[in-house]
């Protein structure tokens, strides 16, 4: 069962302490970050404002067609929204999460989340929700 850890609304303003929180709780080398929210709901958003938090000068894009981006060798972000489950694991890109790294995985779904445990990934997800014009951000460990 998961345990929520935090649980606010914020302006777009306050989505750094959201970053700061996530970096409080990540305390592995490997760690997979499920990020779940309607279209538009500032997923990849999210993500630029980490890489920002750790001073990395890349800017987030979505990897919708390229399904997976890849941020100073430590942070990988991935997108499944126009991919199945089976689709990600014939790329080998469910290999790339045993990488040491911060691996964002946007629309990674409950089917995906199973796997993780299954497999014996450690994730985190962050539900992102709209809040009338903000968002409120739940940081739940799986």
């Amino acid at each position: 069962m998961s345990q929520i850890v935090f649980d606010k609304v914020i302006g777009l303003d306050g989505i750094q302490d959201v970053a700061k929180k996530l970096d409080g709780i990540i305390n592995k080398q490997n760690q997979v970050v499920l990020l779940q929210g309607d279209l538009a709901s500032g997923k990849t958003t999210f993500v630029q404002q980490y890489l920002k938090l750790k001073k990395i000068e890349t800017k987030a894009t979505s990897p919708t067609f390229s399904l997976q981006n890849i941020y100073d060798d430590f942070v990988y972000h991935y997108d499944m929204y126009n991919s199945s489950f089976e689709k990600f694991v014939a790329m080998g890109l469910f290999n790339e999460l045993e990488k040491i790294g911060l691996h964002f995985v946007e629309w990674g779904d409950e089917k995906f989340e199973s796997m993780l445990k299954l497999y014996g990934f450690d994730s985190l997800k962050i539900e992102i929700k709209k809040h009338q014009n903000k968002r409120r951000y739940i940081i739940c460990i799986n």
